[in-house]
């Protein structure tokens, strides 16, 4: 029996063997993704790099192994295998993100600000790359933070987080308008994450600062021409939180803004969030609309009786908010407008 034994061990073995040669790169990459999305960064790595023995020149195969070597925590060689991407000639966005992501695990600002220049040289128009850069020299000096944001929104306006954090800069800095408007720009990228509720906070709370103050109109004013138009517009409305701002005289107020700044404001200066709120105002879906930014942050017991009584209406809204992509073109950044 021993040697029966023996011979069928041989067989499976080459069996096996052979069934690993016959899998092409391909194969081998997508068992390594599997690998990777149920936390077996071991087993992606292995797969990875056999697939890279069939095919040493795709990109996406390199990446993954990087990646995987630093979900796995072998930052060495997570370092060694992305370091040399960055420099070919298909090296794209998502190279500059996985070195930068493993060089800050040694804390290197310096040369994760000097990957950052050179990925935004090479890519002018990437919204993640100043996002990322950003956020490092967050932590140094924000002026120069907010400039990257800024800049990010206006090359590239559909990233999501340029808006998140430039909201939250400003709400710091209590610069309302901004703060209220790329907070609304950001929930209607990003709807349905823990960052929308967060964001939902500020707005509300800006909205009640800027008609809590007296003097906020004159406080806000600047030499901003985009920024005028839309503090004189909001002001026009005051009378409708004239009794307090919460969802319903948002609502309100926020009506009649549009319905204004449609009349004088809008061939000067075309904007998609605005165009949107024009659209959910035509479509009598703008009252949902509110309610879903304000509502749950003012009461969830009055959000919730709002909903139920309004429901086939709100219904529609959110049906037409999942089935609609919000797209931001470029040419339409107020920040500096003068």
């Amino acid at each position: 029996m021993k040697p029966i034994f023996i011979s069928l061990a041989l067989f499976f073995a080459t069996s096996i063997s052979l069934f690993a040669q016959e899998q092409d790169a391909a194969t081998l990459h997508d068992a390594a993704k599997k690998y990777m999305r149920e936390g077996d960064y071991t087993n992606a790595i292995i797969a990875l790099n056999n697939a890279i023995k069939k095919d040493a020149v795709d990109i996406e195969l390199q990446k993954d192994l990087a990646f995987a070597y630093y979900l796995n925590k072998d930052y060495a060689n997570a370092k060694n295998i992305a370091r040399p991407l960055i420099d070919r000639p298909d090296a794209d966005v998502q190279s500059f993100q996985i070195l930068a992501m493993i060089l800050k695990i040694d804390n290197d600002a310096k040369a994760c600000e000097k990957l950052y220049k050179i990925g935004l040289k090479k890519f002018p128009a990437s919204g993640p790359l100043y996002n990322e850069y950003a956020e490092v020299m967050g932590t140094q000096n924000g002026t120069e933070a907010i400039q990257l944001w800024e800049k990010g929104i206006e090359v590239d306006p559909g990233y999501a987080m340029n808006y998140y954090n430039a909201c939250k800069y400003y709400y710091a800095k209590k610069e309302k308008v901004w703060c209220v408007i790329y907070g609304e720009i950001f929930i209607n990228l990003d709807s349905y994450s823990r960052r929308t509720a967060e964001i939902k906070d500020f707005i509300e709370d800006e909205y009640k600062k800027i008609f809590a103050d007296a003097d906020a109109m004159q406080k806000e004013k600047s030499k901003n021409i985009f920024t005028d138009a839309f503090l004189t517009t909001l002001f026009n409305q005051s009378s409708a939180v004239a009794g307090g701002v919460n969802a319903q005289s948002l609502s309100i107020l926020r009506t009649r803004f549009i319905i204004d700044w449609f009349d004088k404001y809008a061939a000067k200066f075309p904007f998609r969030l605005f165009d949107y709120q024009h659209q959910l105002v035509k479509e009598g879906m703008f009252d949902a609309y509110n309610q879903w930014i304000f509502g749950d942050v003012e009461s969830t017991e009055v959000f919730k009786n709002w909903v139920n009584t309004h429901k086939d209406e709100y219904d529609k809204f959110i049906n037409f908010q999942k089935g609609r992509v919000f797209k931001l073109p470029t040419g339409q950044y107020y920040r500096s407008a003068k």
